[in-house]
């Protein structure tokens, strides 16, 4: 007796291999929606790059000021010097210089200033750059 035989996979014609039909529109709304992300956050920074980027570099100067007055004129360690920033200077990271007296302030992308020790002067800020 002749039996023709019967599949026993069930595939829907919808799938395919490596994931499936659902899998592969997931995939490509992930795809969408990053690249909406990028030009909103793209947008956003165009018309708010002029306040971001002013605060970003008072920030820096203000950190690196503070900082080098905190370390070469008050003698303190740069562990205790973080302290005195004031609320909301998360962003504002701090590196020492101890052969050129000087400490470095940046804002991770948008700004950097730089603090020298100068005997008579105190703590004098680097010229920015434009």
């Amino acid at each position: 007796m002749a039996t023709a035989k019967k599949s026993s996979s069930n595939k829907s014609p919808f799938t395919r291999k490596g994931g499936g039909y659902a899998y592969g529109l997931l995939r490509g709304r992930w795809v969408q929606l990053a690249l909406v992300l990028a030009v909103a956050v793209a947008a956003l920074f165009y018309f708010y790059s002029t306040p971001l980027l002013g605060y970003s570099r008072t920030g820096a100067a203000y950190g690196a000021h503070v900082a080098c007055s905190c370390r070469y004129i008050g003698g303190r360690d740069m562990g205790s010097c973080k302290g005195d920033m004031e609320d909301g200077m998360s962003l504002v990271f701090l590196s020492d210089n101890p052969e050129a007296k000087s400490v470095t302030a940046r804002v991770p992308l948008l700004a950097s200033a730089t603090a020298r020790y100068r005997d008579g002067w105190g703590c004098v800020l680097d010229k920015w750059d434009d």
